[in-house]
């Protein structure tokens, strides 16, 4: 179905309303020339009633041209019909075809320019000259001739009034939709600003996210491998200037039975040195995989209380710190945001008890629970004072970014961390995580 454009019905109501303008025009000339035509008028009979009829066109230029606007004007709009009425029944005494082509144009002026009762007072004068044009002139005065006369000047009366108000009301409809849709326009322009706005946003906060998940992956994967490298560098260089005793500037313990010999300390140097080396490799895949925002690689083909503990006895060996792991309830497959914020928080709660603690034993505890899962973490070190509001920052003993970096990872979740330390009674970190469990293949 062929839609018609805005601007196609635009050209359309132009050209019908000059079309609706021009119609008394046409209506005046068409009864003047059927009257000149039908009737043998003389030379002075004919000059008047092309003057009646070119003062007539005057007029109705003058209602349109001097008064665009009838009601700013009451008065003169009122004069101004009645001017034209007079005019009707004048040129209606002339022939009958002014009062059956040109009276329709008094009815038309009298709604349109007159408001309230005097529209009805304007019909009803139209009327009163047409209806006396077509009987002959005015009823005999007799009560037949009069109420005969007045029925039809009613009946004209009620049905002018009738087809102008259903004008209105089909007018005023038209209005209405018309500013219903200018308001949708506005709505819809308002919303296309709105949606800009909404993008730029969202543009901008994606951003902001992408930036804070790099830089607690940052502080996750090559921090702690860093930190981890340059103590393995640091012990051997213990080594081979001959310190033996293999321990870690956070306090670990021994490498082996024979160090302190030369040949201890060089076992003991080429030990660190692959440490060294071991970490490297393994951060540098997990800056790869977090580049390209993948899981963390020990939950790649290893359920998570295993990867754990593996990750606590290799911390251990690493550190020289007595560390044991422990999983309680009925172990299930999670989502894999869920296992690899608890293995990043494990980590980060390993890093600072290897960087801060000087514990000598350290537990680990995975608890699955109907809704929950709870990751503990807990050493007999140094412990320290934490920050009386945690939202306010969350640092760590250093005023680093370690407990922010937990915080922001369990809270995506809707988690909760807890940290309970006091100096010289070591330190507790529990994180709490929905249990949501991981989609099957195809959901």
């Amino acid at each position: 179905m062929e839609t018609v454009s805005e601007r196609d019905l635009g050209l359309r109501e132009e050209r019908l309303r000059r079309l609706l303008a021009s119609v008394p025009y046409v209506l005046l000339a068409a009864s003047t020339l059927l009257t000149l035509v039908t009737h043998d008028l003389s030379r002075a009979r004919l000059l008047e009633t092309l003057g009646l009829a070119a003062l007539t066109a005057a007029l109705l230029w003058a209602m349109t041209a001097l008064n665009p606007d009838p009601a700013s004007r009451p008065r003169m709009t009122a004069a101004s019909v009645a001017a034209l009425i007079v005019m009707i029944a004048v040129l209606s005494t002339r022939s009958v075809w002014f009062a059956g082509f040109f009276g329709f144009t008094g009815y038309v002026y009298s709604w349109q320019c007159l408001r309230g009762r005097w529209r009805f007072a304007g019909v009803a004068a139209t009327a009163a000259v047409t209806v006396a044009a077509y009987t002959g002139g005015l009823p005999d005065p007799t009560l037949r001739s009069v109420l005969l006369y007045l029925f039809f000047i009613a009946v004209v009366v009620v049905l002018v009034a009738a087809f102008s108000l259903l004008g209105e009301v089909t007018s005023e409809h038209s209005d209405e939709r018309g500013r219903m849709v200018e308001r949708l326009r506005e709505t819809i322009r308002e919303n296309e600003g709105l949606h800009a706005q909404l993008l730029v946003q969202a543009r901008e906060a994606g951003v902001h996210d992408e930036r804070e998940r790099m830089a607690r992956e940052i502080h996750d994967t090559l921090a702690q491998g860093f930190v981890g490298i340059i103590a393995q560098l640091q012990a051997a260089e213990r080594a081979e200037a001959g310190g033996g005793g293999g321990s870690t500037p956070e306090g670990g313990g021994t490498a082996g039975s024979s160090a302190g010999t030369p040949e201890g300390d060089r076992a003991e140097w080429r030990l660190r040195i692959a440490n060294a080396v071991r970490l490297a490799r393994e951060n540098l895949a997990e800056a790869r995989r977090s580049v390209h925002a993948l899981g963390p690689a020990p939950l790649e083909d290893t359920p998570l209380p295993e990867a754990l503990a593996g990750l606590t006895a290799g911390w251990s060996r690493l550190n020289g710190v007595r560390a044991d792991f422990t999983a309680t309830g009925p172990v299930r497959p999670l989502h894999g945001e869920v296992e690899a914020v608890l293995l990043r928080t494990f980590q980060e709660s390993l890093a600072n008890v290897a960087r801060h603690a000087r514990a000598t034993r350290v537990g680990v505890t995975l608890s699955y629970m109907e809704d929950l899962v709870v990751l503990d973490v807990r050493d007999d070190g140094a412990g320290f004072e934490p920050p009386p509001d945690p939202g306010a920052g969350g640092r760590g003993p250093d005023g680093g970014f370690g407990l922010t970096s937990m915080r922001q990872r369990v809270g995506r979740l809707a988690g909760t961390l807890e940290v309970e330390s006091e100096p010289g009674s070591g330190t507790a970190v529990s994180a709490s995580v929905p249990a949501v469990p991981r989609e099957a293949p195809g959901e």
